[in-house]
């Protein structure tokens, strides 16, 4: 299956709880860490939700 790797490039801090858990859901925590994940409507919807905080590598 396909898979998507995801930057996170913002703080979660002064965000709301379910972008926080939102990132822990993608294995993301601290600004640089890097998760390579299924490429799922679930995960693309997570994405999605979070989107100002993250950026899609290739």
């Amino acid at each position: 299956m396909a898979q998507i790797t995801v930057r996170q490039t913002g703080s979660p801090i002064r965000r709301t709880r379910d972008q926080r858990a939102t990132l822990a859901g993608l294995g993301l925590n601290k600004v640089g860490r890097v998760s390579t994940l299924e490429d799922t409507p679930s995960v693309r919807g997570m994405v999605a939700k979070v989107a100002h905080l993250l950026e899609v590598v290739e």
